[in-house]
């Protein structure tokens, strides 16, 4: 069992930055893949960024790249999501999850690939 707890959301600026953190509980963080999906008010749930175990992997959905990083702290059970140029259609609800596979691969950036989730936490970004 795995427990997510995500901080770091807020209300930013356009143009701002914010950096969401994912802590876990328990002693095997460093044996998942962490993802990271967004949902905004009346749209599905959507893929964001995903990280291997090592961190040594990431991928990132189209929206994301160039603009956000992903990275984690195995050490510290955490895995961060690092947002630079926000803009208003990033405004989301964001939530960490967790996926017991070897590693990124065909399906990590579908929802059901994903053991556990977090309860999420809110960013807005005005114009």
């Amino acid at each position: 069992q795995v427990q997510l707890v995500e901080s770091g959301g807020g209300l930013v600026q356009a143009g701002g930055s914010l950096r969401l953190s994912c802590a876990a509980s328990g002693r095997t963080f460093s044996r998942y893949v962490m993802g990271w999906f967004r949902q905004a008010p009346g749209k599905e749930r959507e893929f964001v960024a995903a990280i291997n175990r090592s961190g040594g992997s990431t991928d990132y959905a189209d929206s994301a790249k160039g603009r956000f990083t992903t990275s984690r702290d195995n050490a510290k059970n955490t895995v961060y999501l690092q947002m630079n140029s926000l803009k208003p259609e990033d405004t989301a609800v964001y939530y960490c999850a967790a996926d017991n596979a070897l590693g990124l691969n065909w399906n990590h950036r579908n929802r059901p690939a994903y053991d556990y989730w977090g309860q999420g936490t809110q960013v807005t970004v005005s114009s």
